[in-house]
């Protein structure tokens, strides 16, 4: 069953075209990764879905409903369920951890304090950082910031998750930490993830599929196996860092 549909997405901003026609389906439950070169507007997606940005045309819809023109109210529903891991962990500097992840849950529940705090340690034990509540953000390594990041999209018990680049400035370790995350989530929670990557060693490591955008469009979509064998060129060269 897809979870979520790009039909026919347009989108410009001012006279630098970066879709003319993405169509992609996403099944509930899988990791998808979506790949592509810098500048061809992997991230724009992630922001389109959750209303950050607006298609100039197109449809997109979620459980079956198209969700492209609703108002900024109706998508804070939305990201009641499709919650988003940004690039650099987008914590709020001036609170501690437990703040940043019980934000969401402030803002989209009604739970008291203590069933809030039961939740941010909960989640922090889940990505491997108990007992951190008070820390705040400069305290922590980079790897650790994406992790809270992390904790704190789990905390709303989303449907979807978004990565915009989750392993981008991370040591090897780091790395496997997030892609075990991942993996982890989508075989307990069933959560569906949606990947946006250059990391191409982490994307045929957690990926059920992989999408390829590249030239304003969805030119692949297809298992690990099925890219690394592709002899289509675009893909062919790109996989092999193969540069025109």
């Amino acid at each position: 069953m897809n979870i979520i549909e790009f039909k026919h997405i347009e989108k410009s901003f001012s006279h630098n075209r970066i879709y003319d026609d993405v169509n992609l389906s996403i099944t509930e439950g899988e990791t998808i990764t979506i790949l592509g070169g810098s500048g061809t507007g992997k991230s724009v997606l992630l922001k389109i879905l959750i209303g950050l940005l607006k298609a100039d045309s197109g449809e997109i819809l979620y459980k079956g409903k198209d969700i492209s023109k609703y108002s900024e109210a109706k998508f804070i529903k939305i990201r009641s369920e499709i919650a988003m891991l940004f690039q650099g962990g987008a914590l709020f500097d001036s609170i501690t951890v437990r703040n940043n992840i019980a934000y969401p849950l402030r803002m989209h529940t009604k739970l008291n304090d203590k069933e809030i705090d039961k939740i941010v340690s909960k989640n922090l034990e889940m990505v491997g950082l108990p007992n951190i509540e008070n820390l705040m953000p400069s305290e922590l390594s980079g790897g650790m910031q994406k992790r809270v990041g992390l904790a704190r999209a789990l905390a709303i018990n989303p449907k979807v998750i978004l990565y915009d680049e989750p392993t981008t400035g991370l040591d090897p370790i780091n790395v496997t930490l997030i892609n075990n995350l991942i993996m982890m989530l989508q075989k307990e929670l069933n959560v569906t993830s949606i990947v946006v990557t250059h990391d191409l060693e982490s994307a045929f490591t957690i990926s059920d599929r992989l999408a390829m955008l590249w030239d304003k469009r969805i030119i692949f979509t297809g298992s690990v196996k099925e890219i690394k064998n592709s002899k289509e060129p675009k893909i062919y060269n790109f996989i092999n860092g193969i540069i025109n």
